[in-house]
């Protein structure tokens, strides 16, 4: 979700105020924006050195840390948002992950790429991975080791005891509510851990 306007629809979701942990949080603009604009505080947590060198000239908080080893470092609720944002796609241990987003906030928030996308149905269709703006590597050299639904992850939050709070689409900066699984490239959905 690198658009500007995709980062705003993120935002919007976001408590004025909020303590956030962004994982993934690449060179820190969200954590930035919140920031600025919502008065939030938090931190980041990101593996590539350029990035968290990019945080720290932002003055955002990062901590360098690969997400396969799990947050234990944080304690159960102590943070009122977790941002996932185009990183489940990337993890081993997606499932565990999702969990412990839950667990050390009390609000989820995470985005990935729609793979059920009319566009990506066509190009699989066609006998070809597709390549797109949400999806722009090719089969064989992309860091995605996983791909989604808007419809999977309906599934996986049920299964893993989450409440989906707000749902929707992404496509071309716009919120789509009608029929998203179809005609969105990025998914979004806001949960919280049942009780």
């Amino acid at each position: 979700m690198s658009d500007r306007r995709d980062l705003e629809l993120i935002a919007d979701l976001v408590p004025p105020g909020s303590r956030v942990l962004d994982l993934g949080c690449g060179d820190g603009t969200l954590l930035a924006h919140l920031r600025d604009s919502k008065r939030c505080t938090g931190y980041g947590i990101e593996i590539a050195d350029a990035n968290v060198i990019a945080c720290a000239e932002r003055g955002v908080d990062v901590i360098q840390l690969n997400l396969e080893e799990g947050l234990a470092l944080f304690e159960d609720q102590s943070f009122d948002v977790v941002l996932q944002l185009d990183t489940l796609q990337h993890l081993r241990n997606t499932e565990t992950m999702l969990r412990e987003t839950a667990r050390v906030g009390r609000i989820g928030i995470v985005s990935f790429p729609n793979f059920a996308y009319w566009p990506n149905r066509l190009h699989v269709a066609a006998g070809r991975m597709p390549v797109t703006r949400v999806l722009p590597y090719e089969w064989y050299d992309t860091p995605n080791i996983r791909v989604g639904t808007y419809a999977d992850f309906e599934v996986l939050a049920h299964k893993n005891g989450l409440r989906i709070l707000d749902a929707f689409g992404v496509q071309h900066g716009r919120v789509v509510r009608r029929w998203p699984n179809l005609l969105a490239g990025v998914a979004v959905f806001k949960f919280e851990r049942l009780l």
